[in-house]
């Protein structure tokens, strides 16, 4: 066993993670462990990010932060914790400026300023890029180029947390997997953040990387933390469906409408948004909850698309003035068979964002001394619907946030060894699992079968009885854990990891089931059947926390 001591611990470096970083580094940690179960900074949603990035930098037109907070609240129907979403809005400004210092290569007008446009929700053209399918990526490339740059900041790619350490309430480190090895490491820690996305993953149809499965929220979750506003997951509404395509990205169509304004259509060639109140006659506005309730109801009375969803159209668009837009993309689109000129393609809701996560105040702190959030993993500022563009800010803002407050509190702490015993009955239980164990289904069946499960009875449309199933079936799925298949051997033993996968994964899929469940009304993303209207009453954030023995426990509304 290998035994790490480190300032400030990140678990998870895609965006938010690395921010984190260097933010703690710039505050004074003498040391950071940048740690991620996948490669660093190549994980994680920030990397798969597309068009846009929500910054009130009043490039275009008059804007001001308060602007971008009205329209935020707005999005998230009554829910957002305004004090996190000022927050958000306030600072973006300034992350954005100072990544375009750090040369991410923000779009620019030929009068050099930062070029940005209008997106879905938004009053004004406040949302920049890079150029089509590649902000993300470059935001990520940026960010790796500055954490390589600081010496105090230690990177461990293929190490999977399993586990937080808590000593007397505190925070005191973690436990985690060599994925690579199969062997414990405990690490110490004055400080931990968690970074490390959100759960769409857990979603038959997500956009999400392959390390999004909610294990973060579950970190925390036994750590003693609340969770907020888990049963609030976005939808895409124009994910890609058919025809297949191959090695592009399943939500690339949001840049295509609004440079050229596709039309959805129904299985009749009619447009359709309007008779669900949005009026697109002025461009492409409409937010991401109402699309997707549209499309899908449009599907359930019989007006979809062959595969089951609605049609993309830009035939009504010049060719030239697609290849004018996108180029060398239309090449690719080409080779997969799609000629966008001459038909539509077929589109549907896809997992795209949660907006819920892990409770914390405005300096990212959890109800547990030690613990903090950034980007995704924390909850609140989105309230029922995230605003379009607000996800790269959020993990920019929230991660530099994060890491400085987690470098203030591991300077009044003093380093110590871990506690005499400290996580020895994890340790085991690695060691344990790697000796293998014979069972009658594996863990990887079961991730396929939560995944169907989630898509199912709490995917966009949800009532009393398709939750109440999906609770009953994770929950016997968690009391299955112990009894699942599992091949010996320690060195790249998928298996292994993929066991603490499925135990993170039910946990935050429970949570989101549970909180669906005692939402009775519709508000957002979260869309009841059964309870079609909003209720005022129920304008107000729900809690998560786990028992002792590990159950799911909502408090009273706050």
């Amino acid at each position: 066993m290998t035994d790490l001591a480190t300032d400030v611990l990140i678990v998870g470096a895609g965006g938010a993670g690395m921010y984190a970083a260097i933010a703690a580094a710039r505050a004074g940690a003498g040391h950071v462990l940048l740690a991620d179960k996948s490669l660093v900074g190549r994980g994680g949603a920030t990397i798969m990010a597309q068009m846009t990035v929500a910054a009130a930098l009043g490039e275009e037109c008059p804007d001001d932060w308060q602007a971008h907070l009205d329209d935020t609240l707005a999005a998230g129907r009554g829910l957002c914790d305004e004090n996190l979403a000022a927050l958000l809005c306030r600072d973006a400004p300034a992350r954005i400026r100072e990544m375009a210092e750090w040369r991410v290569g923000w779009a620019r007008r030929e009068n050099g300023r930062i070029a940005q446009v209008t997106a879905p929700g938004h009053s004004r053209p406040r949302c920049c890029y890079v150029d089509f399918l590649n902000t993300g990526p470059a935001v990520a490339a940026t960010l790796r180029r500055q954490i390589s740059q600081i010496g105090v900041i230690n990177r461990v790619s293929n190490l999977a947390v399993t586990d937080l350490l808590v000593h007397d309430g505190e925070v005191v480190g973690a436990v985690a997997l060599d994925i690579a090895e199969g062997k414990p490491v405990r690490i110490a820690a004055k400080a931990v953040i968690i970074a490390t996305g959100g759960l769409t993953r857990i979603y038959q149809r997500n956009s999400a990387s392959a390390n999004m499965g909610g294990d973060g929220y579950a970190l925390a979750l036994a750590a003693g933390a609340a969770l907020v506003d888990m049963e609030f997951v976005q939808f895409f509404p124009i994910g890609h469906l058919a025809p297949r395509v191959v090695g592009m990205d399943p939500i690339m169509w949001d840049p295509f409408r609004y440079k050229l304004g596709g039309r959805l259509l129904n299985r009749n060639g009619r447009e359709f948004l309007a008779d669900y109140g949005s009026d697109e006659s002025a461009g492409y506005t409409t937010p991401r909850d109402i699309a997707t309730y549209a499309i899908q109801k449009e599907v359930a009375a019989g007006r979809g698309s062959p595969h089951g969803g609605v049609y993309l159209s830009f035939t009504h668009v010049p060719r030239h003035s697609l290849e004018a837009a996108f180029g060398p993309v239309i090449g690719r689109l080409a080779k997969n068979g799609i000629d966008l000129a001459r038909a539509p393609v077929e589109v549907a809701p896809i997992a795209h964002y949660h907006m819920g996560g892990i409770a914390v105040d405005p300096d990212m702190a959890s109800s547990v001394p030690g613990l903090f959030a950034a980007g995704e993993a924390a909850g609140g500022a989105n309230g029922a619907n995230r605003l379009s563009g607000n996800a790269i800010p959020e993990a920019l803002v929230f991660g530099e946030v994060a890491g400085r407050s987690a470098a203030l509190l591991a300077a009044k702490r003093p380093m110590s060894a871990l506690p005499s015993g400290a996580g020895a009955d994890i340790v085991e239980q690695i060691r344990s699992l790697a000796d293998g164990r014979k069972g009658d289904i594996a863990a990887c069946e079961l991730l396929d079968e939560l995944r169907e499960i989630m898509w199912r009875d709490v995917g966009p449309f949800r009532s009393a009885k398709v939750l109440s199933r999906a609770i009953v079936r994770t929950e016997e799925m968690r009391a299955a854990l112990p009894k699942l298949s599992l091949p010996p051997g320690r060195r790249f033993n998928p298996a292994l990891a993929e066991w603490f996968e499925l135990r993170g994964s039910l946990i935050a899929a429970s949570a989101v089931a549970h909180a669906a469940a005692a939402r009775i009304e519709s508000r957002g993303a979260h869309q009841r059947e059964d309870y079609p209207d909003s209720d005022p009453a129920w304008a107000r954030s729900q809690r998560i926390t786990m028992t002792a023995e590990g159950g799911i426990t909502l408090g009273p509304p706050q």
